[in-house]
C-alpha cells in the first residue's frame, strides 16, 4: 500500500483497537457489530470504505463493512444478489 493512498489510516477510530476486533479468526455477528460500531464513530469511513472496496480487500471490517457487504458493493445492480435486486 503506498502510503500516500493510507495516509488517513492514522486518523481511523480503529488505530488504538485490538486488530483482532476487525480481523478475527471466527468472526460473529456480536464481533461484527463491535467492528462496525467503532467504525460508525471514524472520521475518515469513507476513505476506508473506499480503499477497501477500490483495492479488493478479501479479509476483515473495513469502513464498516465486511467482506460480503463489499462484494456486493462492486457488483452492478443489474446482476442477481446484487443490492438493488
Amino acid at each position: 500500500m503506498p502510503l500516500e493512498e493510507i495516509g488517513w489510516l492514522r486518523s481511523g477510530a480503529c488505530k488504538s483497537s485490538d486488530p483482532e476486533l476487525f480481523f478475527p479468526l471466527a468472526p460473529s455477528p456480536a464481533q461484527e457489530a463491535r467492528a462496525k460500531a467503532v467504525c460508525a464513530t471514524c472520521q475518515v469511513l469513507t476513505e476506508c470504505r473506499s480503499y477497501a472496496v477500490r483495492a479488493g480487500e478479501a479479509d476483515g471490517i473495513w469502513g464498516g463493512l465486511t467482506p460480503d457487504e463489499r462484494r456486493r458493493s462492486r457488483l452492478p445492480a443489474s446482476l442477481p444478489g446484487s443490492a438493488a435486486s
